[in-house]
């Protein structure tokens, strides 16, 4: 399993220049408000060297990383949830997404305009928070006119979920993102079909220029807000991620060295929504191909199984694992072997990042 993230932003952010880049499906970018007039989809590998490491060794002619998909919508402004602009149109099409990546423009250009006519990341940040919760507030509202009405034939029934729908209602109404209520498990999953975009987990992607890495007052305004928030930020610049995009992988990789960077910055804004998420990779390698294979952290080694087919799962006999440090640093699966680091696990192992594992199954 991989994930799909929802891009917000303001118009003119440089969210479809992300979004382009991360998936090369060429969204429509241009220096206007409102470019992109409807939803677009596309999914980006999440590259790992590791993979590319373990496929050389295992001599697998085929690397298959996993993936990412990211949803872009229309630039929401301020008055979004009452109409204005085009964005919250397409709220909808987030509502499904596993987690939000909220772009902020983190540079100064006089030839991009500004739809607030000024760069200020904090009053950026705070007009898409503050539309993304009031639509969340309009959900709850209906979600509760309709539950109480049917309250009224069922009452045990619609009692918990009127409950949690209460405190949502209160939390919004508060200014505050549904994911700060106080709700438990079983009370999330009565209002999941909401999909609430205020309580998914957040990142920020910092847009900036070539040169504003460092020394940048507005990437550092983005740092301590989400700092106050307990949210990741990530750092890229959109137009030089779009440009690494269209080279070929050998020239990307020394395009990255010239710049002294090990990843790309799109690799990171994947890799920082999976660590959002709870998630990680292990890596599956043969003489067919190398692939590497999204579970959440925690899960067992039946569970891995079954991501890569039911089946799998359902007939597990055990695992044949070694940590992927170990595999790379033998040289491969023999080495490995020989140096007593390829072992036997049963089904409740709990499968680390990185792990290079083999099934064993009965059909």
């Amino acid at each position: 399993m991989g994930f799909r993230c929802g891009i917000v932003g303001l118009p003119n952010v440089g969210k479809s220049t992300l979004f382009n880049a991360l998936t090369n499906a060429g969204a429509n970018a241009a220096n206007f408000p409102f470019c992109t007039i409807d939803s677009n989809v596309g999914a980006a590998p999440v590259w790992d060297e590791r993979l590319r490491r373990v496929g050389a060794l295992a001599g697998s002619p085929r690397i298959v990383p996993t993936a990412t998909e990211f949803v872009d919508i229309a630039g929401l402004v301020a008055g979004a949830s009452r109409g204005e602009g085009l964005g919250n149109r397409f709220l909808a099409h987030i509502r499904e997404t596993h987690a939000i990546a909220h772009v902020v423009r983190c540079f100064e250009d006089a030839e991009v305009a500004h739809v607030a006519g000024r760069v200020s990341p904090r009053d950026d940040i705070e007009v898409i928070d503050t539309e993304l919760a009031l639509a969340d507030l309009d959900a709850v509202e209906r979600a509760l006119t309709r539950r109480r009405r049917e309250a009224k034939a069922y009452p045990k029934a619609a009692s918990t979920t009127i409950a949690a729908l209460e405190v949502l209602h209160a939390t919004l109404g508060a200014g505050e993102p549904a994911r700060a209520a106080a709700l438990d498990d079983a009370a999330w999953d009565g209002v999941a079909e909401l999909g609430l975009v205020t309580a998914k987990p957040q990142m920020y992607v910092a847009n900036v220029s070539e040169s504003g890495f460092d020394d940048n007052p507005l990437l550092d305004a983005v740092v301590a807000l989400a700092a106050q928030r307990g949210a990741p930020v990530v750092a890229v610049c959109a137009q030089m991620e779009a440009e690494i995009a269209q080279l070929q992988e050998h020239e990307r990789a020394e395009f990255l060295a010239e710049l002294g960077v090990a990843e790309a910055g799109l690799d990171r804004v994947a890799r920082c929504g999976q660590s959002l998420l709870g998630l990680h990779d292990f890596f599956t390698a043969g003489p067919k191909e190398a692939r590497a294979w999204t579970i959440p952290v925690g899960a067992t080694a039946a569970q891995a199984a079954g991501v890569i087919h039911t089946d799998f799962e359902r007939g597990f006999i055990r695992a044949e694992v070694v940590a992927g440090e170990d595999y790379l640093a033998c040289g491969g699966e023999q080495g490995a072997k020989n140096a007593g680091r390829w072992r036997l696990e049963g089904r409740d192992y709990v499968v680390a990042d990185g792990d290079v594992v083999h099934f064993r199954f009965n059909v």
